[in-house]
């Protein structure tokens, strides 16, 4: 039977990428996806739902059986640690617990290499809080997708990723491949086939697994 997906963090750069292979397979026929300004295209499958993440509370969740959530940011981006905690830590647990109300039986979302709770870096140590948190609710299989750095085209500026890229991406060869810049689309990609898998419980796919998923 065709199942039905949930994506938050739609706009973003494994978000958009993430909702385009879903409209494409087969084995999804409903495609909801959670925006804060439009997606900009048209599909029968796909399901725009305006939110605030702030106030998810206040909101019920479309009915899906898989819930993907590629919401992110950096500290630089946000302007504190306590704005960045809001978009990496809070707001995916309030939409894992708000699918989960309507029914959801996987979720899978963006961690980070290196998430650790009991990290002295405060980055890791706020997506390994989340990881934990996660595995907690009970949710019949959860996922946590560990990139390494991510290769894309992104509306916002990030210059030290940018700096990054444009170092590593000429001498990707001799980087080992859990280190490696891995491409937006490959761990859609990863999230999906992943989603099919029938797996129970809290598992962890790291970034030289999600690399498997590479276009070409």
């Amino acid at each position: 039977m065709p199942k039905s997906a949930i994506v938050a963090g739609a706009t973003g750069l494994v978000g958009s990428r993430l909702v385009a292979v879903l409209l494409a397979d087969p084995d999804y026929d409903t495609v909801h996806a959670l925006v804060r300004r439009p997606l900009g295209i048209a599909h029968a499958k796909l399901r725009e739902h305006p939110v605030d993440y702030g106030r998810l509370t206040e909101m019920a969740l479309p009915v899906a059986d898989d819930v993907f959530c590629c919401l992110g940011t950096t500290i630089r981006v946000a302007g504190s640690e306590e704005a960045f905690r809001e978009v990496d830590y809070v707001y995916p647990l309030a939409v894992a617990r708000a699918a989960q109300l309507q029914g959801a039986k996987q979720f899978l979302f963006v961690s980070a290499m290196g998430a650790d709770a009991r990290s002295s870096v405060f980055y890791s140590r706020v997506k390994g809080e989340l990881e934990a948190a996660i595995a907690a609710l009970g949710y019949r299989a959860a996922i946590a997708f560990r990139p390494s750095l991510l290769a894309g085209d992104r509306r916002e500026h990030r210059l030290g990723e940018r700096v990054a890229l444009t170092v590593l991406q000429p001498l990707r060869w001799l980087v080992p491949r859990k280190y490696r810049p891995v491409a937006d689309e490959a761990v859609a990609r990863a999230m999906v086939a992943f989603a099919k898998r029938g797996l129970a419980g809290f598992h962890v796919v790291p970034s030289d697994a999600i690399q498997a998923f590479a276009p070409g």
